[in-house]
């Protein structure tokens, strides 16, 4: 009895659906209002979809100014696996690296790949156009919800995060197994965690060793956040303005950034983009920093007026909607490519 009510009350762990799902007729009174089910497309002029979802990433890395994310390049499944080697080893990226689809999200075909041998095996598998990026050794990786209308050149900050990957620490005496069965997001994913550490599965992890078990920092694969809206200020809003006066055309979003410390980055320096998400991206601040459901449905409505303030404004100078049945083609491809990557996520292990 005791689990049940656990379950109920912890509305963060609910299915995404169930969440948004009191929510949904605010969001069919945009559309009725906007006279379009894409009302918010024109948010984000220069990105597919405004940045909804399946947003090519080399298109946001396009916009982004040189040298402000990480040494990146696109490889197609058909590609000769030694002429990604060359590649690898033209751009100077060394090993341990970082592959994810060039279209998705909720960290599916995200690995941290160490060896030759581990991208071989991935390249193998993998069926679509994949990214390989260094690895950023940064010790903090931050998000940033940004929002700016059009009319103004000053935008505003609405969340801020320090995001820790899911992991756990070993004390010499059990196994990983055991840890992660003990571990109280890690134990809701076994299944998923037995199949991408099954090597590690039965070893005793080192005293005080940290072990990561996902490299992406996402609240679907078990990370922690962090809130630090208290390191909101002009020092750090400028910093974002410049940058998102510099990708052009970008009003609305969440930036993931690792950096060397808060300080640093508001300075401007010592960090760098690992992307960023137009209008899909969830203002993820209300997780695991104290919000009640009804708290975190007044930064969802926030959020989402902005959005349409935004849209509407760029749709009247001109950036109109997706037509109807343009959407509704996107969607269905974007449907059917997660359903392959989620099968080859777990083919990959």
């Amino acid at each position: 009895m005791k689990k049940i009510v656990r379950k109920i009350t912890n509305w963060e762990a609910w299915p995404f659906k169930l969440i948004y799902a009191p929510l949904v007729p605010v969001w069919l009174l945009y559309m009725i209002r906007s006279g379009s089910v894409w009302f918010f497309t024109p948010s984000n002029p220069k990105i597919t979809f405004g940045g909804m979802d399946g947003e090519p990433k080399k298109e946001m890395y396009d916009l982004l100014p040189p040298g402000s994310f990480p040494t990146t390049f696109n490889v197609l499944p058909s590609d000769d696996f030694e002429e990604v080697m060359r590649e690898i080893n033209k751009r100077e990226i060394p090993f341990p690296l970082i592959v994810k689809p060039e279209m998705g999200g909720q960290g599916i075909l995200f690995r941290k790949i160490d060896t030759k041998e581990e991208l071989k095996h991935y390249h193998d598998l993998v069926p679509v156009e994949y990214i390989v990026q260094r690895m950023v050794h940064y010790p903090m990786e931050v998000s940033v919800f940004y929002i700016r209308h059009p009319l103004e050149k000053k935008g505003r900050i609405t969340g801020f995060l320090h995001k820790i990957p899911l992991h756990l620490v070993g004390d010499g005496k059990l196994t990983l197994e055991q840890l992660i069965a003990l571990h109280p997001k890690a134990s809701k994913r076994v299944e998923e965690l037995k199949n991408k550490h099954k090597a590690n599965w039965d070893k005793v992890i080192q005293a005080n060793e940290k072990y990561v078990l996902s490299y992406a920092a996402n609240h679907n694969r078990g990370a922690h956040f962090v809130d630090l809206k208290e390191h909101i200020d002009e020092q750090l809003l400028a910093v974002f303005d410049e940058l998102s006066h510099a990708v052009n055309d970008f009003f609305y979003g969440r930036y993931d950034i690792m950096c060397e410390s808060i300080e640093s980055l508001k300075q401007g320096k010592d960090f760098t983009i690992l992307e960023y998400n137009g209008c899909g991206a969830e203002p993820n601040h209300f997780y695991d920093t104290g919000y009640t459901l009804i708290g975190a449905y007044r930064e969802i409505l926030k959020h989402w007026k902005a959005l349409y303030q935004i849209s509407k404004y760029n749709a009247k100078q001109g950036v109109k909607p997706w037509p109807f049945m343009k959407g509704i083609r996107f969607r269905e491809e974007t449907k059917e490519l997660y359903r392959i990557m989620k099968k080859a996520d777990v083919k990959i292990g």
